[in-house]
């Protein structure tokens, strides 16, 4: 099975399984308490809005939660091609109590700690002190952290997570690829246009190929 071929059937696994957990949810929901409506129609959103809105909700969390990890697993399956060894590997958290352990989800010839993030809208303080936790028990344990993150957040505050976390790798000796330059730092460590692969399974699939 070609690389191309692996992320395809990736595609196939999520969208089905995505698929299947969506219309359970919503079959699920024909039997819920709408009761909540009233307070819909007092700000002046109908009954069939109020029920659009929340199918939509439950919808976009499925989504979200299906469309990174996808996106996750196939950018490992790109590093596991090139480097067969560079499979998840757990290290102890050897400055804090919580969590026990730290995963690396690529580590590339022994080396390269890679960490990936479909994207990270997060605006939580906190994010940043486990984010430098686990980049300083990366270093001690003789590695190199790498942050690959595809897709940029959008709000200001996660903006400004984001650009904290940037300086912290590059504190710890590490690298942060974001946006373009992360699809592009994927094709060049392991050969593979996962983005060009993945635009051509987009475009079939929205085409109705």
């Amino acid at each position: 099975m070609t690389i191309e071929q692996e992320i395809r059937r990736l595609a196939d696994k999520y969208a089905d399984n995505l698929k299947a957990r969506v219309d359970e949810r919503v079959e699920e929901m024909e039997a819920d308490d709408n009761s909540h409506y009233m307070i819909y129609k007092v700000l002046g959103i109908t009954n069939e809005e109020g029920r659009l809105i929340d199918v939509y909700q439950n919808k976009g969390r499925f989504l979200y939660k299906y469309a990174g990890s996808f996106l996750e697993e196939a950018a490992k399956a790109c590093f596991l091609e090139k480097f067969p060894e560079s499979g998840s590997v757990k290290i102890p958290n050897t400055i804090g109590q919580r969590p026990k352990t730290f995963e690396i989800d690529c580590l590339v010839e022994g080396r390269d700690a890679i960490e990936i993030k479909w994207r990270d809208a997060t605006t939580d303080g906190d994010h940043i002190t486990k984010e430098h936790t686990r980049m300083q028990n990366i270093k001690d344990a003789g590695y190199k952290p790498i942050r690959v993150m595809f897709y940029y957040p959008n709000r200001t505050q996660a903006q400004r997570i984001q650009k904290t976390l940037e300086t912290l790798y590059a504190g710890a000796d590490g690298e942060y690829h974001y946006g373009d330059n992360a699809w592009e730092y994927v094709e060049q460590c392991t050969g593979i246009a996962l983005k060009r692969i993945l635009e051509a399974i987009a475009t079939e699939r929205t085409n109705g190929s």
